[in-house]
């Protein structure tokens, strides 16, 4: 994989928790810490759009389905 270097300024607070994290799971790098981090993210927010894009699915068949329920149906008596 190709890979560009950045520089990043961060709180020591960030630094901390980079490196307690790296030492914790046996990770090799910051970078790869940080990387782990934004691949998470990258997730977090497809499964957002996910469950946004069922949710709204779900909406849009209930709304087809309470459409044609009465489709060719009137309340006169055959």
């Amino acid at each position: 994989m190709r890979t560009e270097k950045l520089s990043i300024s961060l709180t020591p607070d960030l630094i901390a928790l980079i490196d307690a994290y790296r030492a914790n799971h046996a990770i090799r790098s910051r970078s790869r810490v940080i990387e782990q981090a934004l691949l998470r993210l990258r997730e977090d927010e497809l499964e957002s759009a996910y469950r946004d894009a069922a949710a709204d699915a779900r909406l849009d068949s209930n709304i087809d389905a309470d459409g044609t329920i009465s489709d060719g149906l009137s309340h006169e008596a055959w």
